[in-house]
């Protein structure tokens, strides 16, 4: 792509791109901000080059959360997956938080997993493209997060009474 078209493709997917960021940010936007500011810089200097013209989004992911990654480790924010599985399971989640506050109790992948599926449109193959991992590991994060979400939301509505849906779209 030549600098015209990284423009456009930047501005198009600009609001998707800091929406990723800022998840990947721990949903802070002004690091967000930041993040999303280097890596357009990353991108137009040509320090993050896009090598297959098939899945431009994808690869920005991919530059956004390695780049979102870098800023946290060097802030003293990032935790390892193997901590933040144990604060996840710490709690039972209360009646009063909603669906998005249920995705952050989960650990980081099965978060980043079903963010991208369920808030992004990613398929689970674009995922493991942006995530680096095998489609198997990708396929056992989503099964495993949309399961603990499902008997979280089922166990708060017995205990409210009520039946509730996950964004409109199915949990089974």
């Amino acid at each position: 792509m030549n600098r015209s078209q990284l423009e456009t493709f930047l501005r198009q997917y600009h609001r998707e791109a800091f929406l990723w960021a800022r998840q990947c940010c721990g949903f802070d936007g002004e690091l967000a901000k930041d993040v999303i500011q280097q890596v357009y810089l990353k991108v137009l200097e040509g320090k993050a080059k896009l090598k297959a013209e098939d899945h431009p989004k994808t690869w920005l992911f991919s530059v956004i959360r390695f780049t979102a990654m870098d800023e946290l480790r060097t802030k003293g924010k990032w935790l390892t997956v193997e901590i933040e599985e144990d604060m996840a399971w710490e709690s039972e989640p209360t009646e009063t938080e909603s669906h998005e506050d249920l995705i952050r109790r989960l650990p980081k992948m099965q978060q980043e997993v079903l963010l991208m599926v369920f808030y992004h449109d990613m398929t689970l193959e674009e995922a493991a493209k942006v995530l680096q991992l095998h489609i198997g590991t990708v396929r056992t994060h989503y099964d495993r997060g949309k399961k603990k979400l499902k008997e979280w939301i089922m166990d708060r509505n017995r205990k409210c009474g009520s039946e509730d849906t996950v964004s409109g779209k199915r949990m089974d």
